[in-house]
């Protein structure tokens, strides 16, 4: 089992990283192989850091070489996937969705239908545009033909549309416990 963390905050050691690394985690110790990704590094190595539809159908010309070609190799072998972003506006980050404009070649190759995918979001407030934040991202998994998975297992509860914490993460038992819960959605729809 290999799982990547998309890590869609600038910030790579804030709170959405904290609990991007919380359910990554979880999932090392149910056997999984884990890594995570900051997606604002990895734009940042592309010759545009966001999409300017120089090719079509993309050829890869802007990134190939780059970490950020990598970080799509890698994501193309993954057996699931926990994206995570700060709320931004109600939504996702700018680099989250940069790097998602950016896999329109992976997209063509129908490299992630099917992949598992949960979302993580932390927002300054208890309803501070975190489910809002983890629908971008579920659109964004759907448009690549992933299966969008919840908060929650067979041993925990059906749970919800996945982790929506209030910073600082750190602090926020229910959030730490739905990351929990996810990790061993995650793991249990990789052995299906």
């Amino acid at each position: 089992m290999y799982i990547i963390g998309l890590n869609g905050s600038p910030n790579k050691n804030g709170g959405t990283a904290f609990l991007i690394n919380t359910v990554l985690n979880k999932c090392s110790e149910e056997g999984a192989e884990v890594e995570i990704i900051n997606v604002s590094e990895a734009l940042s190595s592309a010759k545009f850091p966001f999409c300017i539809v120089c090719s079509n159908p993309c050829n890869a010309t802007c990134y190939s070489g780059t970490a950020l070609e990598e970080a799509f190799d890698k994501l193309k072998k993954a057996d699931a996937v926990v994206m995570g972003s700060p709320v931004y506006f109600g939504t996702i980050s700018a680099q989250l969705k940069a790097f998602f404009d950016k896999t329109r070649k992976i997209r063509g190759e129908k490299a992630l239908i099917g992949k598992p995918c949960g979302c993580v979001s932390t927002g300054a407030s208890r309803f501070g545009g975190q489910e809002t934040t983890l629908k971008a991202m579920h659109t964004m998994a759907l448009v690549q033909g992933m299966t969008v998975v919840g908060s929650g297992n067979e041993e925990f509860d059906c749970g919800h549309h996945g982790v929506c914490a209030v910073r600082p993460p750190e602090k926020d038992e229910f959030a730490i416990s739905r990351c929990y819960s996810m990790a061993k959605r995650l793991v249990n729809e990789v052995k299906k």
